[in-house]
């Protein structure tokens, strides 16, 4: 991320609300939340939450924790300050394998929550017979699915597609889904699900 004049590059202190502010409108579009709902969800001011995401304001740990609980994010990932030029590096150690009831089916989200500016970004293991299920995300959300190894069958809008290693496919994410491992080996899959912004 670059500046074009150092004159208007916050740093050190400052850069503490613009950090915020950025954060703080990557978490509520993420959830498809305009500043007024945010506003009534959490009992802070549609001006005052305007100006932290524009990085005019520094908000005490109370009205913070307001807006946190109304995002359902702990307060210490709101307060998140890791850019480093616009970059966030997540270890492997960092991100949280999770598994499905039967074993088949392991997933982990790629960045933490808030981090994937605008998409949200899966890395799915399927053991034979293994499935994925989704379709409960908000209005306006698309997938973007990338077979990288095996063979997988693929229902969505109702339609059944089989793609093998080095497929693509992109559909609503906001209807039911369903990607099933049909091969004899295991499968690797990246799910990208981008969410459209609401703005205020």
């Amino acid at each position: 991320m670059s500046v074009a004049n150092d004159e208007y590059a916050p740093s050190g202190e400052d850069a503490i609300p613009a950090i915020l502010g950025r954060h703080l409108r990557r978490l509520r579009t993420r959830q498809g939340l305009s500043l007024e709902r945010l506003a009534r969800l959490s009992g802070v001011s549609r001006a005052m939450l305007g100006q932290i995401e524009l990085g005019r304001s520094a908000p005490t740990i109370t009205v913070l924790w307001k807006i946190a609980r109304a995002l359902d994010v702990t307060l210490a990932s709101l307060t998140r300050f890791t850019e480093q030029g616009g970059v966030v590096v997540v270890r492997q150690s960092q991100t949280r394998m999770l598994v499905s009831p039967d074993g088949l089916a392991q997933s982990r989200l790629l960045a933490p929550p808030g981090e994937g500016r605008g998409a949200d970004v899966f890395e799915i293991r399927l053991h034979p017979g293994g499935s994925e299920v989704g379709g409960s995300h908000p209005p306006g959300t698309s997938a973007h699915l990338v077979v990288a190894e095996g063979v997988v069958e693929l229902r969505a809008a109702g339609v059944l597609h089989r793609l093998a290693a080095g497929d693509t496919s992109l559909f609503d994410a906001d209807v039911p889904y369903a990607c099933m491992n049909v091969g004899d080996g295991d499968s690797l899959l990246f799910l990208v699900l981008s969410h459209s912004e609401i703005l205020p």
